[in-house]
C-alpha cells in the first residue's frame, strides 16, 4: 500500500494558502478517484482506496506543518509500511510557481514539515514531489509569504501544477519513480526554454 501525504496547516484559515499546496494535491486525487479523506486517526484526516490497481491511503496531516512527521510516524507504524512506500507532497520556495520537482531522497532544505518528518522517520530517504510557490518577495518576512494565497494571476498556473502533481503520483506508483522524474522534472524547463 502507498501513503500519500500532502502536507498543510488545519483549519479553514489558512485553506488554499501556499503552503497547504499538498492539501490541493491530495484533493484532486481524493475527487478522481472518489477517495473519502474524511477518516481521522494518526493526528490526520485520511482516507483508502485505489488508484490505477494500487492500494492508497491518502492522508493530511493535521498536526501543523513544522510538526507533519508526528501525525506520519504514526501512519507508518500503524500499517508498517517503509519509506519507500511513502510520497510526500509539500510546497517549494525555490522552484517558479507551478514547477514540480520529484526527488527520491535529500535534505529538509529548510522546510520545517520535510525537517520534522526526516526527525521522527529517521530518514531523508522518502520520494517526494515539490511544488513550486515561488521565492518570496524582498522584504516580506517568509511565514506570511508562505501563509498568503495566490494571486490571481499565479492561481491557473498553480491548478495546472496540482493536476500534474497528481498525474506525478500515479506515475510513481504505475511506473516508477524514474520515468515520473524524467517526465515531470524536465517538463517545466523545456516550456521556459521556448
Amino acid at each position: 500500500m502507498y501513503i500519500i501525504a500532502g502536507l498543510g496547516n488545519p483549519t479553514k484559515e489558512y485553506d488554499k494558502t501556499r503552503h497547504n499546496v499538498g492539501f490541493s494535491v491530495i484533493d484532486i486525487l481524493a475527487d478522481k478517484y472518489t477517495i473519502d479523506v474524511g477518516e481521522k486517526k494518526h493526528k490526520a484526516l485520511c482516507g483508502k482506496g485505489m488508484i490505477e490497481g494500487n492500494k492508497v491511503l491518502l492522508v493530511k496531516p493535521q498536526t501543523f506543518m513544522n510538526l507533519s512527521g508526528e501525525s506520519l510516524r504514526a501512519v507508518m507504524d500503524y500499517y508498517k509500511a517503509s519509506s519507500d512506500e511513502l510520497i510526500v507532497i509539500y510546497d517549494d520556495i525555490s522552484l517558479e510557481p507551478g514547477q514540480l520537482r520529484i526527488r527520491m531522497k535529500g535534505s529538509a532544505g529548510g522546510h520545517n514539515g520535510i525537517k520534522n518528518i526526516i526527525a521522527h522517520l529517521g530518514t531523508q530517504e522518502f520520494p517526494r514531489i515539490k511544488v513550486g510557490i515561488g521565492s518570496k518577495p524582498p522584504r516580506m518576512d517568509l511565514k506570511d509569504y508562505v501563509l498568503s494565497r495566490f494571486s490571481k494571476g499565479e492561481k491557473e498556473a498553480m491548478e495546472e501544477a496540482f493536476r500534474m502533481a497528481a498525474e506525478a503520483v500515479v506515475m510513481m506508483m504505475t511506473d516508477g519513480a524514474e520515468r515520473a522524474m524524467n517526465h515531470f522534472n524536465t517538463k517545466k524547463k523545456t516550456v521556459e526554454g521556448e
